[in-house]
């Protein structure tokens, strides 16, 4: 049973677990995409969110706090510069967990784990998504049951549609001479 074990240590001692979540942590910050195991990388999730909550208040003690995880200047630099301003109005959830397939050697369940404002394609789909009409056919009445009694709605009354003026154009087709000719002849 699992009774209050809220971690996952990933076989490792507390001193390496700790580093290479600190060198993911700064990975992701710098590339805004890795590529790991789901273990990891949901271990990464809740390492790094926190982080990138605090560096939504740009202070010298939030920074201080945030080295103190990342032990890297330019990932701290680049956490409050770039990536808190984009995130400053999301209320959380700033990573997704996207599911790869399997690794080769040893068949380990592998992720891409990235910063959600910085997939650009996503974002492009997401837009003409919510752009797209439907191609769903409405029903023509509404139907509501009341009890044993069947309801059908009226009809809305549709617009009256404008009559279309047909124009007809007569073209007239050159003959060749050679038919001019031969009706010529058998006349």
């Amino acid at each position: 049973m699992r009774h209050q074990k809220s971690i996952n240590h990933l076989g490792r001692t507390s001193t390496h677990r700790k580093a290479m979540l600190s060198n993911m942590a700064s990975s992701l910050i710098m590339h805004k995409r890795i590529s790991t195991t789901i273990a990891k990388a949901k271990a990464l999730r809740g390492y790094v969110e926190p982080l990138i909550t605090r560096a939504k208040i740009d202070s010298t003690h939030s920074r201080r706090v945030v080295f103190s995880y990342l032990q890297d200047k330019d990932a701290v630099t680049e956490l409050f510069r770039e990536v808190s301003v984009k995130v400053a109005d999301r209320p959380g959830g700033y990573v997704r967990i996207l599911k790869t397939g399997f690794r080769l050697g040893d068949n380990a369940d592998m992720c891409i784990i990235e910063l959600v404002d910085y997939n650009e394609n996503l974002l492009t789909v997401k837009d003409s998504a919510a752009k797209k009409a439907t191609r769903r056919r409405k029903p023509a009445t509404k139907k509501a049951t009341e009890g044993s009694e069947t309801v059908v709605a009226e009809k809305a009354p549709k617009a009256e549609a404008k009559p279309v003026e047909v124009v007809e154009e007569v073209v007239e087709t050159p003959v060749e001479e050679e038919t001019k000719d031969n009706e010529a002849e058998t006349k």
